[in-house]
């Protein structure tokens, strides 16, 4: 008889108090505080030489004060206490190389290609089975033998080795990872996935990994980290009636879409009054999708919000399960986190800072086939966008208050007591993120709802966000989704267009047949544009931050003048800088690996490739795909003729941002398998770079030589742009003198530049075929 009630109780923590908000703020008018606003420039994005710079034992940056002295940002206190080996009185920093020991990891379906690497380098027993979750969410819709087989060989092997398991349509891992209190605020919290970011809506600092490094802390309870630069991002005012979390990160991710955030970790933060206004559901969703954003994490701060959310959880465990909620959601355990809780100290260092005024934000939709391109709902109402398929899926919006949003689109669209029908035309999928969720919206009636209208059920799992299972996107179709990627052919084909919104403008659209929104919206007063900018969004704030800067370098400038004026008046002089004619610096070069890597250079002119572009979804979690197959599909998502123009050992240059997107380790190996050596690009995605390194695929960062290319190779007189080229130009890698030489065609122009260092560690790795094999062959020494 407490199922109603208990229901009721998950259904209002896991809304983090959305419904209330918007009752309280409908109250009182929106006022938007006169700000004078500079224009928005792009500040330059901090990139490392090549990424093949994140080692594992590339020597620490050195700390000049205590950890008493030195200010730490919220991320950096997070990693402090769960880095393993510091020296006495290290302060961890942005910058700095750590070992980490997570509080949890989390692997999916790829959780059995990491035990097979497990088993591989010769480990037998998982070193912490309480670090570890599995869980089953990507291909759940797949009923073949191949794929069971599979799923029984996962659970299996977690039941041998004590793990914790969630079978086939027990809910998305992500969801699962927050719902059962694994994400914890203030832990690290990793997966072998590249959405583990979500972890941040509950200030737990989650941050992908890939499968071997998921291998390797089964095994060792460790793994290696860069601790990334650190933006903070302040938002400002409150969000408006109709505005959602899902319209927060479209629009961040739509107007800083030059690659500002790329490679970083994100401390969002605001007023209190500023934080109220973003329920914990909206700011997982903002979390989710920092992925997109091109961050490695996307944290929100431990505050009053986040504690009634936990409050509410736990008050649930301990009334229906306290013996299973036990370590997971308590009051005791609350308690500790707030007596202990972790904030960034004033001062701390940050490598930029943006923000964005809240309240000028409207409804925003993302795409088409882009994250990048974000354009205001009415925009779009006003183009008349017939839609063929709507989604209400993903870890990112399928909540049960996403499903309560897009079930009271209907319920106020109904005449007569009777709900109105999803358009002719239409299919509309909708899947629960977790079956916790999906009963809370039963209990609500919102499912039912739902249903009525005509919505398509599918289990709880990844389905279509993934490009797996049901409701595909056909040839020439358009569909409109409340997940978190819409890449081009990553939901069904190539030649479809998908759009990404908030959940209640996806029902708004499957009812009305187009891109439309429920017309809950309310324009504050005063409202003209959205107000973005660098800085903390304060006027005299940033004016005071920009004054300290200046009078830094000042004092820096007169230092560098008197120590320079000492020298002089001694009879020393000043050092001289280093004439061009000098020794170079030489890398040692292991025997048997090539000094020297060349080739003819293939170009793919586009910046943001992602995953799915290089490896299409539908693969990655067939496990016996052999490697012709990976090689014929190599790019296929990005340029279908890219097969036939790329040979053997040419070498691929391409734009910024190269291999952003999912965690997927094939997007290394299928360019190996096209027996392409070697990637050059304008800069790479973390996740990528991470990948490269274990799966022994050298890269290499030559800004300059995009640049070159671009100036070299336009687009036609029709203005089509050619996506794979063959260029002619040659590029020779010399790996002992870090320098790469670029001979622009026959008899064309011929120049060198230095590039970042590949140290004989990294050498070994790749030599011997990658971190897998190198960590077996340490075992076995």
């Amino acid at each position: 008889m407490f199922a109603p009630v208990r229901r009721s109780l998950a259904l209002a923590a896991s809304r983090g108090g959305r419904q209330v908000l918007l009752s309280a703020r409908s109250q009182r008018p929106l006022s938007i505080p006169r700000v004078r606003t500079a224009a928005y420039t792009t500040t330059p994005r901090l990139r490392q030489e090549a990424f093949h710079s994140q080692l594992e034992n590339a020597p620490p940056l050195p700390s000049a004060k205590s950890a008493t002295q030195t200010p730490q940002t919220l991320t950096e206190k997070i990693v402090q206490r769960y880095s393993v080996g510091l020296a006495p009185g290290k302060t961890v920093k942005s910058g700095d190389y750590v070992t980490l020991a997570p509080h949890h990891c989390m692997t999916h379906d790829n959780s059995w290609p990491v035990a097979m690497k497990f088993m591989s380098i010769g480990a037998s027993k998982i070193h912490d089975n309480r670090q570890v979750v599995m869980t089953l969410d990507h291909d759940v819709q797949n009923k073949s033998e191949a794929n069971l087989k599979k799923y029984r060989q996962i659970e299996e092997f977690a039941g041998k080795h004590g793990v914790d398991f969630y079978p086939a349509g027990r809910g998305i891992g992500h969801q699962i990872m927050v719902e059962e209190g694994y994400a914890w605020p203030g832990t690290v919290t990793v997966a072998s996935d590249s959405h583990s970011n979500m972890y941040g809506g509950v200030g737990c600092l989650g941050t992908p990994m890939v499968r071997t490094d998921a291998a390797s802390i089964w095994a060792t309870g460790r793994t290696w980290w860069q601790i990334p630069p650190i933006a903070k991002v302040t938002l400002t005012g409150i969000l408006p009636i109709g505005v959602t979390g899902k319209d927060v990160i479209v629009a961040l991710c739509g107007l800083f879409n030059n690659d500002d955030v790329l490679n970083h970790a994100i401390e969002f933060t605001g007023s209190e009054e500023t934080l109220r206004s973003i329920s914990v559901d909206d700011r997982l969703a903002i979390a989710n999708m920092t992925t997109e954003w091109g961050a490695l994490s996307g944290l929100f701060p431990i505050d009053s919000v986040l504690q009634q959310w936990l409050r509410a959880k736990a008050t649930t465990a301990a009334m229906f399960d306290p013996e299973a909620a036990k370590g997971k959601f308590t009051h005791e355990k609350i308690d500790d986190l707030i007596n202990n809780q972790l904030r960034a100290d004033p001062g701390a260092t940050y490598a930029k800072s943006l923000y964005l005024n809240l309240s000028t934000l409207s409804p925003f939709v993302a795409g088409p086939n882009s994250v990048k391109v974000a354009t205001p709902l009415k925009d779009l109402e006003a183009q008349n966008i017939k839609l063929n398929k709507a989604y209400l899926v993903s870890c990112t919006n399928s909540r049960a208050s996403d499903i309560a949003a897009a079930a009271n689109v209907f319920r106020e669209a109904a005449k007569d007591g009777v709900t109105p029908k999803v358009a002719d035309g239409v299919k509309f999928y909708i899947a629960a993120a977790s079956t916790l969720e999906q009963a809370a919206a039963e209990e609500a009636g919102d499912w039912q709802v739902l249903l009525a209208a005509g919505a398509e059920p599918l289990p709880s799992g990844c389905g279509p966000c993934i490009g797996l299972g049901t409701g595909l996107l056909e040839p020439g179709e358009v569909g409109i989704s409340a997940s978190n990627r819409n890449f081009k052919g990553r939901m069904g084909s190539t030649d479809a267009k998908a759009y990404l919104a908030s959940p209640e403008v996806v029902a708004a659209s499957a009812l009305k047949g187009k891109i439309a929104g429920p017309g809950w919206y309310q324009k504050p007063e005063g409202v003209e544009k959205v107000i973005i900018g660098e800085g903390n969004g304060d006027v005299m704030q940033d004016k005071a931050i920009s004054i300290e800067e200046a009078l830094d370098k000042l004092i820096a400038q007169a230092d560098s003048m008197i120590a320079t004026a000492e020298k002089e008046f001694s009879g020393e002089e000043a050092a001289a800088e280093p004439a061009a004619s000098e020794e170079e610096t030489l890398t040692e070069i292991l025997p048997g690996f090539p000094e020297k890597i060349e080739g003819e250079i293939v170009f793919c002119d586009a910046d943001n490739i992602n995953t799915d572009g290089i490896y299409p979804g539908k693969y990655t979690y067939q496990d016996n795909v052999t490697t012709e197959k990976m090689a014929e599909v190599c790019m296929e998502n990005y340029d279908k003729e890219f097969g036939k123009v790329a040979k053997e050992g040419d070498i691929l240059v391409s734009g910024f941002n190269f291999g952003c997107g999912s965690s997927r380790e094939q997007a290394a190996t299928a360019i190996l398998a096209k027996k392409i050596p070697l990637v050059v690009s304008g800069s790479f995605g973390n996740i990528f770079s991470r990948n490269s390194i274990n799966n022994a695929l050298m890269g290499v960062e030559v800004p300059r030589l995009v640049q070159r290319l671009r100036e070299t190779f336009k687009a036609g007189a029709d203005g089509e742009k050619v996506l794979t080229r063959r260029t002619g130009w040659k590029l020779v890698w010399d790996v002992r003198r870090s320098k790469v030489t670029v001979r622009e065609g026959e008899g064309g122009k011929e120049w060198s530049q230095k590039v970042g260092e590949l140290p004989p560690n990294v050498q070994e790795i790749i030599a011997r075929g990658g971190l897998e094999k190198w960590v077996k062959s340490q075992i076995e020494a």
